[in-house]
């Protein structure tokens, strides 16, 4: 006999889970916990190996009097390249500024012992931290080296153009006023132009003010023609006197060609008288020779006369009869 309550049929989703399904379900939570913890660790390590963390650095620090606009983590670039990020900002005891940037090793050789820094603020944007390097084959800038900065603040310069720019105007409104500088000239310009227009001693009435003295200088200028035809008379006369035909520069030619026939006549004339020298002292060296050969002779003379003379006095000796003196008397 059937009954009201009708015992229902166990759904399969359920179930319970076995113990082996139940660990199963565990260990796939956890493997899935581990690898977002390690694709998280991963990202993190990723980023910081790409924001330079795990790269060598060297210190580099500088100084100035305002650091507006300075930020840690903001980049020092060079040539449009970051080369140097700021990691710390203090302020030190003497009142000024002290700013450390960590600077690459692979960075650091572009900058040099006369490297050149500069943080500069423009109206529009944030402040820019620059190195500039003049002289690359400088020495390395050493690390830990300490170095001014040099700032330069666009807007700091407004008020100053301002005050530049409302001098400027107020000197051309001074200029540009009736009794200025300009306006002065401007009428000075006017006369001038009236004089022109009047007809009067033309531009030299102009520039004088009056007709007289434009007429004086009218006056100087025809003697001054004169003068000049007197010297352009002068010199042709000069040159006809000096180089024409019957000048001193033709009478000089002949006085030159006259005096280059004297000294050809002298030159023969000195030949002549080499050739005579010569001669001459061909005869006295031939005399020189006839009187060695006439001592020559006279020597044997002598020596005949001599023996002549022994001869004589020997017969003299021997001849009983012969006077006792007989002398010889030699040339």
């Amino acid at each position: 006999m059937p009954t009201d309550d009708a015992t229902p049929t166990p759904d399969a989703t359920e179930l319970p889970l076995s113990d082996a399904q139940a660990r199963a379900v565990r260990w796939r939570a956890v493997l899935l916990l581990i690898a977002m913890a390690l694709l998280l660790l991963g990202s993190a390590l990723y980023l910081m190996w790409a924001r330079g963390a795990f790269e060598q650095t060297q210190p580099l620090y500088l100084s100035t009097d305002d650091s507006d606009g300075v930020v840690v983590g903001m980049d020092m670039s060079f040539a449009g390249f970051p080369i140097g990020r700021v990691r710390s900002i203090e302020l030190v005891g003497s009142g000024t500024v002290r700013i450390q940037v960590d600077v690459p090793v692979r960075e650091a050789h572009w900058l040099r012992s006369s490297s050149v820094f500069t943080l500069e603020r423009g109206v529009v944007g944030a402040a820019r931290l620059r190195a500039f390097t003049g002289v690359p084959d400088d020495p390395p800038l050493p690390a830990g080296a300490e170095r001014m900065v040099l700032r330069g603040d666009v807007s700091a310069e407004i008020p100053k153009m301002m005050s530049d720019v409302r001098d400027v105007l107020q000197n051309v409104a001074r200029l540009t006023a009736s009794d200025g500088a300009l306006g002065q000239t401007l009428g000075q310009l006017q006369t001038f132009s009236a004089r022109l227009n009047q007809g009067q001693g033309g531009l030299v009435a102009a520039l004088t003010g009056n007709a007289a003295d434009a007429q004086r200088v009218g006056e100087l200028l025809t003697r001054s023609n004169q003068l000049l035809q007197r010297v352009d008379a002068l010199v042709a006369r000069a040159d006809r006197q000096v180089l024409g035909d019957k000048g001193l520069l033709a009478d000089s030619h002949e006085a030159v060609r006259q005096l280059s026939g004297l000294l050809q006549e002298a030159r023969q004339s000195v030949q002549k008288v080499d050739a005579v020298l010569t001669e001459v002292q061909g005869v006295a060296a031939n005399a020189r020779g006839a009187t060695d050969g006439l001592g020559d002779l006279r020597a044997d003379v002598e020596s005949s006369l001599r023996k002549i003379d022994a001869l004589i006095a020997e017969l003299n000796r021997k001849w009983p009869f012969a006077p006792k003196q007989q002398e010889v008397t030699l040339p």
